[in-house]
């Protein structure tokens, strides 16, 4: 019996955790949001360690790992700042960030030619300190730590490498478009 199916569900269970994590934020009940946000971002990597470890890629792996993942971080961002545990710009600018890449990356697709998918480094340092700045800021909700200076040293982190990736991403689409790569 072949388990090719296993990181695509792992990446459907993310999915499906957002919806509660969101109540949990909305609900005051930081810790648990906090529990279930952790097996996601687990879930994150065990799926990318399955589908390269055992060569097991679909197409549709592919398609649901990276909307599962921003579907938590928007959602978090976007809840986090409703409920004043983070500022509302900031989550704005995260979220514009990925609309820019999205819309970027459908443009390329049907104009250019297909994208390959693969993130830039400076998207996955961004990546990671928005899940870093997230889980600091439910800790902090909900378990009083870290402190405050932390958290503002880590959100102006994010906010840094969110305008150089978003900037690096628009960059290196026009010129390889004007290149016709």
């Amino acid at each position: 019996m072949s388990l090719r199916w296993l990181p695509n569900a792992i990446s459907l269970l993310r999915l499906v955790l957002v919806p509660p994590i969101l109540l949990l934020l909305l609900n005051g009940t930081y810790v648990w949001a906090l529990l279930l946000f952790v097996i996601a971002g687990f879930s994150d990597g065990l799926d990318g360690y399955l589908a390269k470890r055992f060569e097991w890629h679909t197409r549709l792996g592919a398609l649901l790992d990276p909307v599962a993942d921003k579907f938590l971080v928007a959602g978090t961002f976007i809840t986090l700042a409703a409920t004043g545990l983070i500022p509302a710009w900031l989550a704005a600018i995260v979220i514009l960030r990925d609309v820019v890449i999205i819309g970027g990356a459908v443009a390329y697709n049907y104009i250019v030619k297909p994208v390959d998918g693969e993130p830039t480094r400076i998207s996955k340092v961004n990546t990671a300190l928005q899940l870093l700045l997230l889980l600091f800021v439910m800790s902090r909700a909900g378990l009083g730590w870290p402190d405050d200076i932390s958290i503002t040293v880590l959100g102006a982190a994010v906010l840094v490498t969110v305008v150089i990736s978003g900037v690096d991403y628009v960059w290196s689409w026009t010129r390889r478009a004007r290149a016709g790569e």
